[in-house]
């Protein structure tokens, strides 16, 4: 087929089809469908290639017939050696026009479904139909919040991304089974980061999971309290991804002058996402408002924060003008302050102590002792591409693991994507580091880490040889 007609082709017909592979460049079309046609019926293959020399990029598609197909071979396939000699392959679900990157094998979201059921359903009923597709981590119905009724809709999620894609093409029809993927990231609601791509009548309310915050409205409705206007010591901390009561107090309390700390919880037992959090003056919300509103905790989950009422009447002139003030305080505080660490006097009445730095690097894995970085024009004798989730490290946090087994010389995080690339100047170094960062958690975040492509110069020598 000519590149010039897989436009039209490679649209992803069904969704989660069509694979996308990273190889060396001396492995051709005929190799790939000799070890992937086991895993079902291959539509197309296309081996990129360079147009004036005609040589593969090192990267190829591999199109399915079904999702289930292309899932299974990349469950099976990442990691493997196509031909003697060449480099493990990496294997991840291609890109989409619904999907802003690649997917691999651990990617949650290629795991849960969600599906309509009969109302008279229960958790057991809904986790007995769909266990023949294989392990179920977790059943859900979806209930009204007032009745405790069943809304006639509910989420499976699997253990493994083919498991979730068998369920939807094999599972009675009646079921309208489909993956449950997050809003996209241009959703405009702060506390709206969950929706199913299609609208029943029989609600307009959201399901909710212990993974997921539900978007009704707690005792503290934030809709119904909250005054653009004012400025309470009252805050509503929303989360996307499951954090604990603890979690959030050990956060805010960084902040001298917290009350309490609250985790909102459903009738059913599951978290909402949210977490009331009071202090004892207005100054400390102000400043904790401002300071952790978007904070990434954990690394790649933003903290939502907004004030809801605390009971307090603001409205009188000398009321507003006193908030005001406090306000105004605060955010010069926040910033135009030398690090934000120290809270100043104010009108609070009290001058906070210094609050304690956390290390930088939080792990179980036992690193070995801080190394110098080499010289950037050093030459590069191994390159390592890393996979993160959810979201990347940062540069100098990545700079402070990477550099601790020597010979390191930079740090590359590719724009928009959740990947990057470390360069050494001497390959054990770069084995060493693979050895004991592969798979472990850093700060919250997991990395994958294994061989890139080898430099630009010593390619050239091994392509020589092919």
């Amino acid at each position: 087929m000519d590149d010039s007609n897989r436009a039209s082709s490679y649209l992803d017909e069904p969704a989660n089809s069509r694979l996308f592979l990273v190889t060396s460049k001396s492995i051709t079309e005929e190799i790939i469908r000799e070890h992937f046609t086991a895993f079902g019926e291959i539509q197309d293959i296309w081996v990129v290639k360079d147009k004036q020399t005609k040589e593969s990029k090192g990267v190829a598609f591999v199109k399915f017939s079904k999702s289930s197909q292309a899932c299974t071979a990349m469950e099976e396939m990442h990691g493997r050696c196509l031909a003697e000699g060449t480099k493990p392959i990496k294997v991840f679900i291609a890109q989409s026009r619904s999907s802003g990157s690649h997917r691999d094998v651990e990617d949650e979201e290629l795991t849960r479904i969600f599906v309509m059921i009969p109302k008279s359903f229960n958790e057991d009923d809904l986790k007995e139909t769909f266990k023949e597709y294989g392990d179920i981590e977790y059943a859900i119905i979806i209930r009204n919040k007032t009745t405790g009724e069943s809304k006639g809709l509910g989420y499976v999620r699997f253990h493994k991304p083919s498991q979730a894609a068998k369920a939807i093409e094999n599972c009675d029809k009646t079921f309208r089974a489909i993956l449950a993927e997050p809003r996209t990231k241009t959703a405009s609601a702060d506390n709206d980061y969950f929706s199913n791509p299609r609208t029943e009548p029989s609600g307009n309310d959201p399901g909710s999971s212990s993974y997921a915050f539900a978007h009704e409205s707690s005792s503290y409705a934030t809709g119904d309290t909250w005054n653009s206007d004012i400025i309470t010591r009252c805050l509503m901390v929303s989360s996307r991804a499951a954090v604990t009561q603890e979690q959030i107090y050990g956060l805010f309390d960084l902040i001298p002058g917290m009350d309490f700390c609250e985790l909102q919880i459903d009738q059913y037992g599951f978290s909402k996402g949210q977490v009331v959090v009071r202090y004892n003056n207005l100054g400390s919300a102000v400043y904790a408002k401002e300071k952790l509103n978007g904070f990434e905790y954990p690394p790649g989950n933003r903290l939502s924060v907004t004030y809801i009422d605390d009971g307090e009447d603001r409205t009188s002139p000398v009321g507003k003008m006193a908030m005001q003030l406090v306000a105004a305080q605060m955010m010069s505080m926040v910033w135009n302050g030398p690090s934000g660490a120290q809270l100043m006097k104010t009108s609070a009445g009290y001058t906070a102590p210094p609050v304690a730095q956390k290390a930088r690097v939080q792990t179980d894995v036992a690193l070995p002792p801080l190394k110098k970085l080499v010289s950037s024009d050093s030459v590069v004798k191994e390159r390592l591409f890393v996979i993160f989730n959810p979201s990347p490290l940062p540069v100098d946090v990545l700079e402070d693991v990477f550099c601790r087994f020597g010979s390191l010389m930079e740090v590359y995080l590719v724009p928009g994507r959740n990947v990057g690339y470390i360069k050494y100047a001497d390959r054990k170094s770069a084995h060493d580091a693979i050895a004991l960062l592969h798979g472990k958690v850093i700060n919250g975040v997991k990395m994958k880490v294994m061989l890139a492509d080898p430099p630009k110069e010593e390619s050239h020598k091994r392509q020589r040889t092919y």
